[in-house]
Parts: C-alpha cells; structure tokens; sequence
C-alpha cells in the first residue's frame, strides 16, 4: 500500500498520469498486490506451519488472509491519491496516513472474519 501511494504520487506530481488513468491504475496496482499477496501466502503459510511450528489453522489464516490484505492495500494506496485530488486536497499530505489506517483497520477486521470461519472449518470456537 504505501509503496503504491508513492507510486501514485509520483506519477500524478510528475504529470505522467492523470485523474483519466484512475481505473487503469488501480485495476494495476491492486492485481499486482493480488498476486504479491498469493505468492506471500503460498510461501509464508507452510513455513510457519512446518518451520515455526504454528498450529496448522493459524497457518492457514495467515496464508488466507496475506492475498485479502494485500490487494486491499494496493487498492487503497493507488486509489486514495486519485480520491484526494478529485476532492481537491493534497494527496501528498492525506493519502500515506489516511491509506495506513484504512489498511490497519480492514486487515485486523479480515484478519478476525477469516480467522473466526477458518477456526470453525478445524472445529474450533471462538
């Protein structure tokens, strides 16, 4: 997310982008974070499991929700300096800490949701 944000910033300061190029963009940027974020779950799931010795449904929390969070983070890091320029603020000054809390607060959320029906999947109640 914030490597998005700065991405963004970048670009539209540089005049390299434009409010035209939002869906373009941030189509991107979240796809890219889709990805990042399987690639990060296929590989960080399975080595807390059988490395760390993390309990098998907390592993698959952790692999589940890494792709979830991530493309909500690139989503919300490409989109909120678009946001901003439409509502004619300064996206260098809102869009890092407006994007870290949205980002914080949706990924304990989805952390949570996830957790609570992937505990249910092993039997567990939360």
């Amino acid at each position: 997310g914030g490597q998005a944000v700065g991405t963004v910033l970048s670009a539209l300061s540089a005049g390299v982008i434009t409010r035209k190029d939002s869906f373009k963009v941030v189509t991107k940027e979240a796809a890219s974070g889709l990805v990042m974020g399987v690639i990060l779950g296929l590989l960080v799931g399975p080595i807390c499991h059988y490395v760390m010795g993390i309990s098998m449904h907390v592993s698959t929390v952790v692999s589940v929700t890494l792709p979830l969070l991530s493309t909500i983070a690139a989503f919300l890091g490409s989109s909120l300096p678009f946001f901003c320029v439409t509502m004619g603020l300064d996206p260098a000054v809102i869009a890092a800490p407006a994007m870290t809390t949205f980002v914080d607060v949706t990924g304990l959320l989805c952390y949570f949701l996830i957790a609570n029906k992937i505990f249910q999947l092993f039997g567990m109640e939360l």
